[in-house]
């Protein structure tokens, strides 16, 4: 990308490849590229140069909306500032992402995943009127209402404090054991990073191993 009249490179060189069920972390200090990489292998930006594929599609051959048919039922997505929209409950932020695709048995779907991350009594609250953790909560169930193949976490405990934190992160990593899904975490936190079964550290714009478990490659 340009910055001015000068050219600007957040990722060089970079190859990754990861498996089915596996949970990856990608650590790395502020400004290193972390979300930048996400939105990539998210589809949700394009590269300048290279190849992407998700689920085995080239993504540089779809167009915007192309890439988001390809998301649509597979991916989730649980972000530092929940994204929730402010103008729908609890239960139809859950429910927006079977809408879209479109889904069946939208409201008894979305009011079970609710019911998993403990805010069954919450169902009809607008975003404001819960707590950071109970956003997060929501947004958790959101990202798995669709029973995803993938799932993208961008420092998901980045607006919540500790305690809270450990819960929220808790609560993903036991839903992603018992979903199968594949989970991509990016975060500062070390030693979140290493409850996954690879932990990368992104630097000068290339990823390295920096812990790996279960056989997984880099």
């Amino acid at each position: 990308m340009k910055s001015g009249e000068r050219e600007l490179v957040i990722l060089d060189q970079l190859s990754l490849e990861v498996e089915r069920g596996e949970s990856v972390a990608i650590v790395g200090s502020s400004g290193a590229g972390k979300s930048t990489l996400l939105g990539l292998l998210a589809g949700l930006d394009t590269p300048t140069a290279g190849e992407l594929e998700l689920f085995g599609q080239s993504l540089r051959a779809l167009d915007e909306d192309g890439r988001a048919a390809l998301r649509a039922g597979r991916v989730g997505f649980v972000f530092q500032n929940f994204q929730l929209l402010p103008t729908l409950t609890a239960m139809e932020n859950v429910m927006l992402p079977l809408e879209l695709a479109p889904r069946q048995d939208v409201a008894a779907k979305s009011r079970y995943w609710l019911t998993r991350v403990g805010l069954e009594a919450r169902l009809d609250h607008l975003p404001k009127q819960l707590s950071g953790g109970e956003q997060q909560r929501v947004a958790v169930a959101r990202a798995f209402v669709g029973d995803p193949d993938l799932v993208f976490a961008d420092e998901p405990t980045g607006n919540l404090d500790e305690e809270t934190g450990k819960r929220i992160i808790d609560l993903l990593f036991t839903l992603n054991r018992e979903s199968g899904t594949t989970l991509i975490l990016v975060t500062h936190d070390l030693s979140l990073a290493r409850r996954c079964d690879r932990c990368l550290t992104l630097e000068g714009g290339t990823l390295k191993t920096v812990e790996q478990r279960h056989g997984a490659e880099a």
